[in-house]
């Protein structure tokens, strides 16, 4: 930690050091017991303890899970810090001994494995830990701090929840809204840059109409199957064939599903993709090419109904202010050795983050954190296999504690502190 007096968070973290063992605990404890997104009860009732024990105003059940905690500390800026709490349908596989062994039962009654595998865990520590700093030295900042525990990221119903639960009507306007993000990247480090930080991402379920038969007699059948296997390999021409190699896209098909026995040719198929993009008109473009290509190859196959084209889901593209993401970068490097604080380009993960501050009309900052192994991940680099590290969403993704979790307790307490400094 740089403890330059020209660095305004030195005061306020003097206490980090005692608190990193609890905080260790509580992150511990989330990973054992994640909750799926919109059920996040347990983890919830933790936050809104301990935002209570540290003189927080604190309202819970917003957008049905969410808990907001409010310090006001005299006249200035206010600054909204946001954590998603939500865990992912993964059976978790570090082997870390704190590992998770939930079984819970998901929206559509299935029952699934639990595993904390994109990193909420260390975010709701990190912003537990960000709160108790500025409850502990009032002294050494002014102003408003609104922490919010967000549920529902991973399936893009947090933050709407939220808004439409009177967010924007019921707490005080922010000045400014920050987030951050663990991610692959030497543990220590914080990145980030102005301008788009995260893509827009859509996810369809397409239905597919065919007609049965027997496996003997393909020849009374419209095979969906076959259907599903030509779209899916023609669905992967639309980035290498029709978005420009200046543009970005990502098309990604993560479920297929037909049939029930190996010689019944089922009467549907179902196809279940993501899309990511940064750019609006390569969206929709992608997604009107998504339908071309769906409806034709249906037509082709003499498909006796157009297929049914259903949208899931949507997460708005993420853009970070400029002149705020000056004042984080400033602060950042600041407080952090240069070597610590690095400039990324956009990455093709997608967030809800984005909706509070395009929606309420305020400038938002999101950065990422680093959580490899320092050690690990020079290897890899060095040997070129920084894409076989186990990456967000994987099973066997956990963060390495430390340095990750004293970095982003730092990283959000220098960054609110650009607004709320004396």
């Amino acid at each position: 930690m740089n403890t330059a007096t020209s660095d305004p968070s030195s005061t306020l973290l003097e206490n980090l050091p005692s608190l990193l063992p609890k905080l260790e605990a509580l992150y511990k404890d989330v990973h054992a017991h994640p909750e799926l997104s919109m059920q996040e009860n347990r983890t919830a009732a933790l936050v809104a303890r301990h935002l209570l024990d540290y003189a927080y105003e604190v309202t819970t059940e917003v957008g049905k899970t969410g808990v907001i905690g409010l310090l006001r500390n005299g006249e200035g800026h206010t600054v909204m810090l946001r954590a998603d709490m939500d865990a992912l349908p993964v059976r978790e596989a570090s082997g870390v001994d704190y590992a998770s062994t939930v079984m819970a039962t998901d929206a559509a009654g299935n029952t699934v494995p639990v595993a904390h595998a994109c990193g909420h865990d260390m975010h709701v520590a990190w912003l537990m830990g960000a709160a108790s700093l500025f409850s502990q030295r009032r002294e050494a900042w002014r102003g408003t701090l609104m922490v919010v525990f967000q549920p529902g990221e991973e399936t893009a119903q947090g933050a709407r929840a939220m808004i439409e639960d009177g967010l924007f009507t019921r707490f005080p306007k922010p000045d400014v809204v920050l987030g951050q993000h663990v991610m692959v990247g030497p543990a220590g480090t914080v990145a980030g840059s102005a301008g788009p930080i995260t893509s827009a991402a859509d996810s369809l379920q397409i239905r597919l109409f065919g007609r049965g038969a027997h496996g003997s007699m393909p020849q009374a059948s419209v095979d969906p199957v076959v259907m599903a296997a030509a779209i899916v390999l023609r669905l992967q021409t639309i980035v290498s064939r029709e978005v420009a190699a200046t543009d970005a896209a990502v098309v990604t098909v993560g479920v297929l599903q037909a049939g029930t026995k190996e010689n019944v040719i089922p009467d549907e198929a179902i196809i279940k993709l993501n899309i990511r993009t940064f750019d609006e008109g390569v969206r929709k473009h992608v997604l009107a090419a998504i339908e071309r290509i769906v409806n034709a190859e249906a037509q082709a196959s003499g498909a006796p109904r157009a297929p049914e084209i259903t949208p899931l889901d949507r997460y708005p593209l993420n853009v970070n202010d400029k002149q705020a993401s000056d004042r984080i970068a400033e602060a950042l490097r600041r407080h952090f050795t240069p070597d610590r604080v690095r400039h990324t380009g956009p990455a093709p993960a997608s967030e809800d983050f984005g909706c509070f501050g395009s929606e309420w009309n305020a400038p938002s900052v999101y950065w990422f954190v680093g959580g490899t192994d320092p050690d690990i991940y020079a290897k890899a680099k060095a040997a070129g296999r920084i894409n076989d590290l186990p990456v967000n969403h994987s099973p066997f993704f956990a963060p390495v504690i430390h340095p990750t979790l004293q970095t982003g307790v730092e990283a959000m307490v220098a960054g609110a502190l650009a607004w709320l400094a004396k």
